[in-house]
This record gives C-alpha cells, structure tokens and sequence, in this order.
C-alpha cells in the first residue's frame, strides 16, 4: 500500500548568495586560524582604506585652500591638527593625502605579481634554454637597485601617475619571477603533476590547474609584505619631487614640505609620517600572518 504525502516546496536560494556566504563563511574559519598579526592588519587596513575612499566627503576643509593669516596654526577646536605653512587645514590633507600614494603602490604590485608570476612558473615549467635566459635576466635586473631605475625612467620619461607605474614595475615583478619559479619546480615534482602529464593534459590545464592555485598562498604573503616598500618607494620619489606634484595633497610630498618649519611645529611631521607607517604596518601584519597559525 502507497501513500502519497504532500511535499511542500523548499525555497531555492540563489547560486550566488550561496557562493558569497560559503567563501565569507571559509574566510572567517581561515582568519579566525591565523595569528593575531592577521586580524589586526586586516582590521587596520580596512579602517585606513575607509578613511581614504571617504576622505573627500569627510574632510573639513578643502585640502588645497589656502589661508595665509592661519599658517603655522597650532591644533584647535577649528584645525584639530592646525595648519601648515600655506594656511591649508592638516586634517583635510591627511584624509586625501594618501590616495594616489596607496593607489599607485596597489596598481605596481598587481602589475608586478602578475608578470613575475608568469615568467617565473613558464620559466620553470620551460626548463632547457629559455629558463637559463629567463632567470639570468632576471639577475641583471635585481642587481639594480628599483629606486636608482625608478628615477632614471622618470628623468627620460619625466614625472607623472603613468611613468612613476611603468619605473616601479620594470624592476618590480623580478622577486616574483624568482619566488614563483622556485614554488613551481617544487610543485613540478609531486605525484599528482606527473599523473596529469601521464594522462595527457596540456601544459596550460597543468599550470593552470595545479600549479597556480598551490603557489598562490606564499605569493599572497610576499606580495602583502612588498606592498610597504613600494608605498615607501612611492612615497621616497614623491619626497624628492618625482612623484605626486603638488598641489595634490599627499603624505610624503607634506614630509618634504614641511623641513623647515619641523621645529615650530612638529604636527606638520608626525602626522604624514605616523599616516605611512600605520598604512605599511597594517599591510605587513596582513603578509605575516598569513604564514602564520594561531597558537591553540
């Protein structure tokens, strides 16, 4: 005997909200895993990347108004941080002053972890000829050191966001090229790469299959821990001149404007450079602990 019992129907969620809460749910279970370094970069940052996409529209004065008969404020109730030598309110200028900083540091480490990481897992998966010429020239090039080539592009090309990229990047991508290389030789020797070549797979399904997603990992870490020294090497050129041009606001440039008024007031100082430490700190706290488990 059979009896027919009425099913009612279940609500299908949608594939992509499905998709977002499982890799939110598997980001929470990673970084609850990871040392404290991790959390408090991720926290860090996330509140210094907040304060720069709304720096605009949060920030009390126009940054680039001048005011001659404020100069050299000291802070108060109208300038929490007072004002520099041209009369501009210091809080305003912080709140923007990191933007194109921040920015071309991202779009040269994104550049560079991209073209290093393609050289270096073709070069390996290469091998012969085209490795030896591939890794000797990444040897000429790490001997120069990124800031000297950064300057030398910016003299033949002259300042500007498109130079200050393409001379961060040219010497940028060759740590890369080298970490990637060694993660896919290693890789290369397991047992599941040589079932995959037994059963005929291309060496394009194999590097992208196996060999990208296991290197990503330690590329992640050393990419977080690069970003600091690019934002400083951003923020050195702009220090000499070569880099963002005034009149926009940025951290390293009010560093260089500020030297010869440090002793009357030293707000002028402390604040951009407290701003660029906590930015990189945050950042390598990220790449730290992303190698690093939480002690049980």
């Amino acid at each position: 005997m059979s009896t027919d019992v009425a099913l009612s129907p279940v609500p299908l969620e949608p594939r992509s909200a499905t998709v977002r809460l499982s890799t939110l749910r598997r980001f929470l279970r990673f970084a609850r895993s990871r040392h404290w370094t991790f959390k408090a970069g991720i926290v860090l940052f996330a509140l210094i990347a907040l304060i720069l996409i709304l720096g605009p529209w949060i920030a009390p004065y126009n940054p680039a108004a001048q005011s001659l008969l404020r100069r050299l404020s000291a802070p108060s109730a109208a300038h929490w941080l007072g004002t520099d030598h041209l009369g501009r309110d210091l809080l305003s200028r912080i709140l923007v002053g990191g933007q194109f900083s921040v920015l071309i540091a991202l779009v040269t480490l994104f550049l560079c972890v991209t073209i290093g990481t393609a050289i270096g897992i073709i070069s390996a998966r290469s091998g012969g000829w085209a490795d030896e010429i591939m890794m000797r020239a990444v040897d000429l090039l790490i001997a120069f050191p990124d800031v000297v080539v950064a300057i030398f592009a910016i003299a033949i090309l002259g300042p500007g966001y498109t130079t200050l990229i393409i001379s961060l990047t040219i010497i940028g991508w060759t740590p890369f090229a080298r970490l990637s290389r060694g993660l896919a030789l290693v890789i290369s020797t397991k047992e599941y790469i040589n079932a995959a070549e037994v059963l005929g797979c291309s060496r394009t399904f194999i590097i992208v299959r196996h060999i990208i997603p296991n290197t990503l990992r330690p590329i992640a870490a050393i990419t977080f821990l690069r970003f600091g020294h690019k934002l400083i090497t951003v923020g050195g050129l702009s220090f000499i001149g070569l880099g963002v041009q005034p009149p926009r606001a940025d951290w390293a440039l009010m560093l260089a404007e500020a030297q010869p008024f440090v002793e009357r007031v030293p707000m002028l100082v402390i604040a951009p450079g407290l701003a660029i430490f906590l930015t990189a700190l945050s950042v390598t706290w990220i790449g730290q602990g992303l190698e690093l488990k939480e002690k049980a």
